[in-house]
């Protein structure tokens, strides 16, 4: 298979890439188990796009995979397992194989490696390796917002900002929360990122919000030579060997810092100010104005990259996070994979940014409609089919601001999840995870455009000289130096749109997890009429609901969760608070919160007591999907000279989930008032988010007595069976005659047709310059 691209045809015509999400659904057998095995019981290590690009005859058609003299190398990210953090017996068995060792990825214990393809068995049936999966290619996924979003919004439903114009404006703006920026790079010399204070007017010379800028392209490059092992030392605080290190990879000096403009255009949307020479220019100022950025290019000029750089980007960020307040990291990119979240890599280092407590944001990707004008299910992206991550899709706003008309867009990513893994059996397992988590804007979203950093002759990043008539003219904005505008579609601007949202909620309440904080925005999230759980996921995002309930909890729950000394049932309000009311008014539109949330992958809970009372699963570092519950244990580096304890990550290891409650008594559980998977009844997965919303608000749904409990490693509770639910199994795609009689196939994005070759078969040309 070959890369994946996010955001639009113009990428498909222009690199002449054939691409593929993932391996397609092939036979869809019926009867097939829906239960998802834990990883032990899993067969084969290698991923399945792998052993397929290997066992083909004929020429390589990805960038992974290359014949050398007649011999096939591949180029892959192996992930360790055992006692020795360096992988050292792995290392030199890579080395004696004729391999080439390019990248050691201490963070998740993994390395890339480049490989005769014929080792590959022999490499994956080592005891010190969990899984082997090819160094996939990423691509990027591609004020207005402030009033649509809720954002500007005071009264009784939620204050976030008082006022706001494009001189100032007062209230929470995300200061002092670092958003790390996955793309291709960021022009910290717009001046989108100036300023950072909250006052009503501008400083005169503003420093640049955008605090450190890393070219990860740098830290290595796609070898093909046998022989050498060119693995990066341990991250040591204070050492001479890091400030080399990010001495060779820092970009803050170079001229061009985001040739291609996707990074810029992200970052702004989610942190940006509005600051023009022309008066009568649009205020298109981002959701958190006073946020500050970390830059990691991870994308070439082309909106390109790999999945390892990709890795050492998010390793970097899990090291510098508390030293740099990063508590939120947005991936508006992604890669196609065949693998289930358990053994991703992406996946695995995502999970561990969460563990280490970043909110981590990710669009949910851009497939949700084939080329025949028929809907797409199960096309969300990885990392977004991991239970960690905030998954996003995107929504239409109908060049209004008003709410009322915004739809859900045709190109936004369904749910479920199609990951999957081989099972000791030779069954083919699939995760089948609700996503999207929620949506929002996502359509003809104007923010900044990236151009040199040079005022006399600035020049125009690639994706606005490529689509100049549709991205940057019809703004009618004058291209001034470093003022420059376009304007950008797909669930990679909807994505940035939450990451903002989450560094407000930060600033209202520091104390919150990761976990806690995706609850909130899905309970707060307005349903929009017609889209079902897998369009939209809890509903449309509500920056003034979230806001409004991340205040009414405690500031210490996060320290509390790491000193062990809340436990299930504890109360969460802080002290003289009680909760909002779950309904918000934005734009003169008032409407009911969703109270939906999503736990364990496949399950719907609402209720007061998810935010009353202390849930188990609101710890970061605990991670539960079908019957699979995971805990990562992080350790930081001790104190010395110039470096303070308890700062800088060392480690981050899964360790085994003892038996424990998961939710407590008194939430209420929805699952099974949602009802059996049907698409055509629109019940179960398929059930119109607002139906079963206005359902829980009317005081539907059952109150567990006992809660959710692992016990012996599986999920116990009220009667609740695991099979039942959300789990969609194959046989229910042939049960409900999508393929048969609907003339509607739910596939994993790309479908392999009987040949075998890949095939283009969505329309994604919205992504880029947005629907109608």
């Amino acid at each position: 298979m070959n890369l994946k691209l996010q955001d639009a045809n113009h990428a498909f015509t222009r690199l002449n890439l054939k691409l593929a999400l993932a391996i397609a659904l092939g036979s869809l057998l019926a009867g097939q188990a829906l239960a998802q095995p834990s990883q032990g019981q899993r067969g084969s290590r290698i991923a399945q796009d792998l052993q397929a690009e290997v066992q083909r005859v004929g020429p390589t058609r990805v960038a992974w995979a290359r014949d050398i003299n007649g011999v096939r190398h591949v180029q892959a990210i192996v992930v360790g397992q055992g006692a020795d953090p360096e992988l050292t017996e792995l290392r030199r068995f890579v080395l004696r194989s004729g391999g080439s060792v390019l990248v050691r990825h201490g963070g998740i214990r993994a390395l890339t490696v480049m490989v005769k393809a014929g080792t590959l068995q022999a490499l994956a049936q080592r005891h010190d390796v969990l899984s082997v999966s090819p160094n996939r290619s990423t691509a990027r996924t591609f004020s207005t917002l402030e009033s649509v979003t809720g954002a500007a919004v005071t009264g009784s439903s939620g204050a976030v900002r008082f006022n706001s114009s494009r001189t100032g404006y007062s209230g929470f703006d995300g200061a002092g929360i670092g958003i790390a920026v996955l793309d291709s790079g960021v022009m910290r010399a717009h001046d989108a990122f100036l300023g950072s204070s909250n006052t009503s007017v501008y400083l005169s010379s503003p420093p640049s919000r955008v605090r450190r800028s890393f070219d990860m392209l740098k830290s290595s490059q796609s070898l093909w030579t046998a022989g050498l092992d060119s693995s990066a030392g341990a991250l040591v605080p204070g050492s001479n060997a890091l400030a080399a290190y990010q001495a060779s990879i820092d970009s803050s000096g170079q001229l061009t810092q985001d040739p291609y403009g996707h990074g810029t255009h992200v970052a702004s949307v989610a942190v940006g100010r509005a600051r023009y020479y022309e008066p009568s220019t649009p205020d298109t100022t981002g959701i958190a104005p006073g946020a500050s950025v970390i830059d990691l290019r991870v994308l070439d000029n082309n909106g390109v990259g790999n999945l390892s750089d990709v890795l050492e980007a998010i390793q970097l960020v899990i090291f510098h996070s508390r030293a740099h307040n990063i508590r939120v990291m947005n991936l508006s990119l992604a890669t196609n994979s065949t693998e289930s979240w358990q053994t991703d890599p992406l996946c695995l280092a995502v999970r561990q940014a969460s563990a280490a407590g970043i909110t981590v944001v990710v669009a949910a990707g851009n497939f949700g409609r084939r080329v025949d004008g028929l809907e797409a299910y199960g096309t969300v992206s990885s990392p977004g089919h991991d239970p960690s991550v905030i998954t996003v899709g995107a929504v239409n706003l109908k060049d209004t601001v008003q709410r009322s008309d915004d739809v859900v867009t045709n190109f936004s990513s369904r749910g479920p999840t199609r990951g999957a893994y081989i099972d000791a059996a030779g069954v083919r397992r699939v995760d089948n995870l609700l996503k999207p988590d929620l949506v929002a804007p996502g359509n003809k979203i104007v923010s900044a455009a990236a151009t040199q950093a040079l005022a006399v002759s600035p020049t125009w990043n690639g994706l606005a000289s490529a689509n100049f008539a549709t991205l940057v003219t019809p703004l009618g904005i004058p291209a001034i130096y470093p003022e420059a505008q376009m304007l950008l579609s797909g669930t990679s601007v909807a994505a940035p749109v939450v990451s903002g949202t989450v560094a407000l909620m930060l600033q209202a309440n520091p104390g919150l997890t990761p976990p806690l904080v995706k609850a909130i925005l899905q309970y707060s999230a307005q349903p929009l009429p017609g889209a079902n759980l897998l369009q939209q996921g809890a509903g449309y995002l509500n920056v003034a609901g979230a806001v409004a309930l991340a205040s009414a909890l405690r500031t210490d729950i996060n320290s509390a969760v790491e000193a062990g000394t809340l436990t299930a049932g504890s109360n969460l309000l802080a002290t003289g608070k009680t909760l909002p009311a779950t309904r918000s008014t934005i734009n003169g539109q008032s409407f009911d919160w969703s109270r939906i949330v999503t736990v364990g992958g496949n399950r719907i809970v609402s209720g007061e007591a998810l935010f009353k009372q202390y849930q188990p699963i609101w710890d970061q570092r605990l991670v539960w999907a079908g019957d699979t519950a995971k805990r990562l244990g992080v350790s930081y580096w001790p104190g010395s000279i110039g470096v303070a304890a308890n700062t800088y990550v060392a480690t981050i290891k899964e360790v085994p989930v003892g038996n424990q409650a998961l939710v407590t008594a008194g939430v209420v559980d929805a699952t099974a008032l949602a009802g059996a998977n049907s698409w055509t009844g629109q019940t179960g997965a398929f059930m119109p988010t607002a139906t079963l919303s206005a359902w829980l608000n009317a005081g539907s749904g059952a109150t567990l007595t006992q809660g959710f409990v692992l016990a012996e490693g599986f999920v116990l509770g009220e009667g609740f069976v695991l099979a039942e639910g959300f789990v969609l199994s194959e046989g229910f795609v042939l049960s409900e005659g999508f393929v048969l009689s609907e003339g509607f196939i739910l596939a994993e994005g790309f479908v392999l047709s009987e040949a075998g070759g890949p095939q283009v078969n969505l329309a994604t040309e919205g992504s880029l310059v947005g629907e109608r």
